[in-house]
């Protein structure tokens, strides 16, 4: 099997998909280009040579350890475009439920080569998934009571964006920008190239008036100056609890919404949230969420 075999998505996974929020093109772009890998020195030998051609099975994609689900119709994926019109999938479970050990969530039935050949993409996909949209419930629900929201970053893997930040959304999460045009986020450097807040604010609005705009502060007087130039969103960086609180008191009645950001931790999720900030941006959603561990087992 080669990637030039892979199938399409069929019309009902598809729908899921964007349903889920999710751009089915985009899913089978990576879904491909991770099979493409398991590939590229030539077919599945280990299956061919142990596997009889006409071998059907079902099998089960089975939580081993509790968590929160992200990731299943892209499991699926991965099952119908090695299998195509010769597998069936049936979806036991949805993203953003709670992963039950030995609880099955989806099903696929087809020839017991193409299971074989799809089993780690997929599992490789729905554990990672898994485990950023587990972690995130972890800070979401660290958070609870407090007007804080949990958001993401842009450090995410290469090609996996779309995916994670889809994870954090099935872990109560929210997200920030989704690439460098959607919105502008003036940083250190930034200021420094420009040669002060108010002036890069003052060349982000001219170039574009009505992009939503945040400025990252790593002072007390760069807020009081933000504030004063009209940002809407300012990033509190690495600030200490007494002048994240003052930071707090200073846009108060402004409408400035305030983004907690830098050492943060799970342990002081809790009384950095208690604040008052609008937000906690958690970089470790992404790029350290360790896998929930699933795995494919054959009836």
């Amino acid at each position: 099997m080669t990637g030039t075999e892979w199938f399409p998505l069929r019309a009902d996974l598809a729908d899921a998909l964007r349903e889920a929020g999710l751009d089915p093109a985009g899913v089978e772009h990576v879904v491909r280009r991770a099979l493409d890998e398991d590939l590229a020195f030539g077919p599945d030998v280990t299956t061919l040579a142990t596997v009889p051609a006409a071998a059907r099975a079902t099998g089960d994609v089975v939580p081993r350890s509790p968590g929160v689900l992200a990731g299943v119709p892209v499991a699926a994926a991965v099952f119908e475009i090695v299998g195509g019109p010769d597998v069936d999938v049936a979806l036991h479970a949805a993203d953003g439920m709670a992963a039950r050990p030995k609880a099955p969530v989806l099903s696929v039935t087809g020839p017991t080569r193409s299971l074989l050949t799809a089993e780690r993409t997929a599992l490789n996909l729905i554990g990672h998934l898994s485990g950023v949209a587990t972690g995130t419930r972890r800070w979401v629900d660290a958070v609870a009571g407090t007007r804080a929201a949990v958001r993401d970053t842009r450090k995410t893997l290469p090609g996996l964006r779309a995916l994670e930040k889809y994870a954090v959304r099935c872990g109560g999460g929210v997200n920030h920008r989704m690439a460098l045009g959607d919105a502008a986020l003036v940083k250190d450097n930034h200021v420094a190239a420009a040669g002060g807040i108010t002036a890069a604010v003052e060349a982000v609005r001219a170039h574009s008036a009505t992009i939503p705009l945040e400025v990252e502060c790593d002072t007390l007087d760069q807020v009081r100056e933000a504030v004063a130039v009209g940002v809407e969103l300012v990033l509190l960086d690495n600030f200490s609890l007494a002048d994240t609180r003052t930071a707090v008191d200073l846009v108060r009645g402004t409408g400035v919404r305030l983004e907690a950001s830098g050492g943060l931790s799970l342990e002081r999720a809790a009384e950095v949230a208690a604040t008052g900030v609008d937000y906690l941006a958690v970089g470790a959603l992404t790029h350290s969420a360790p896998v929930l561990d699933l795995g494919f087992d054959l009836r």
